[in-house]
């Protein structure tokens, strides 16, 4: 049978924008962006092939056609989310699904996951694909763990878990022989290994501990730690990391730390969840034990 009804996602960002008037305002009551709200309005009107909202200056309103829409849905939705709470209510195991950072699931997260279950064998985690442009806008992912400041959209609660020391990681045979590093600036000597997102860690690095001015020339950059930390090991040249994501490679030997200085940077992997969830309180326990682990 041919399915010829919209998405949940769709329609509740259409009935919360012709109830206030604003996608900015849809889009804080719902915890996702302004531009999610917009995009899925978009979407369901052309999956329609009508015109639902008048997008004014001050504000949306609905056009005719929206406004007869809106009194069909909205029944239909109010007993969709009653359903959910209901459902929820009764049911004992909760499912969290997160988005995490790939270098930080498979080096950090999974390794720690049966501590978890062995903590809490009711709450079951999942873990939901990655994206690296997210707009918090998906439905179906209770919470993100990704790289981030403290800049994040209305709706979005972030706390700071783990990833902001940075520290140099070179071959164990660079710190032997004649040419051995021997002090920060040695590094220069090496071939400089970039991470493509965060060319600025070799220069925060540097000029924190004392090596000012330097002129830096990458000799080759990597999008994910895993690849960077992999050509470290493989002898391209020397890498700044953050210090969270190597310690399976310190502990076999594959890779040292030449000079044990961390420096903190602004940037860390953040746990974000909205606001309003219905799976707060297993989103509490999770935050709790991420705290732990990173402590």
């Amino acid at each position: 049978m041919r399915i010829r009804s919209p998405s949940l996602h769709e329609l509740h960002a259409f009935a919360a924008t012709a109830r206030l008037g604003s996608f900015s305002k849809a889009a804080e009551l719902l915890c996702v962006t302004q531009g999610a709200v917009s995009r899925a309005v978009a979407r369901l009107e052309e999956h329609l092939g009508q015109s639902l909202l008048l997008r004014q200056p001050r504000g949306n309103e609905l056009t005719p056609v929206g406004r007869s829409y809106l009194e069909l849905i909205e029944p239909a939705l109010q007993t969709l989310e009653s359903a959910a709470v209901a459902q929820r209510t009764a049911e004992g195991p909760t499912r969290l699904r997160i988005s995490v950072a790939p270098t930080l699931a498979t080096k950090w997260l999974i390794p720690r996951l049966p501590d978890w279950q062995a903590l809490h064998p009711q709450i079951a985690l999942s873990l939901a694909p990655y994206r690296r442009d997210e707009d918090f806008g998906d439905p179906e992912v209770d919470a993100w763990l990704r790289p981030g400041e403290d800049l994040w959209p209305a709706g979005i609660t972030a706390d700071y878990i783990v990833g902001r020391d940075i520290v140099p990681i070179c071959r164990p045979q660079e710190l032997r022989g004649r040419q051995a590093l021997r002090e920060p600036a040695d590094l220069l000597s090496r071939p400089l290994l970039y991470h493509s997102n965060y060319p600025d860690n070799w220069r925060q690095w540097l000029e924190a501990v004392g090596v000012h001015d330097a002129q830096l020339k990458p000799s080759a950059d990597f999008e994910q730690v895993a690849m960077l930390v992999q050509a470290v090991v493989s002898g391209l040249g020397v890498a700044v990391v953050q210090r969270c994501l190597i310690a399976d490679e310190l502990a076999a030997g594959r890779i040292v730390i030449p000079f044990d200085q961390p420096v903190q940077i602004s940037r860390g992997y953040m746990l974000c969840t909205r606001r309003a969830s219905q799976t707060q309180r297993a989103l509490r326990s999770l935050r709790q034990w991420l705290l732990a682990q990173a402590g």
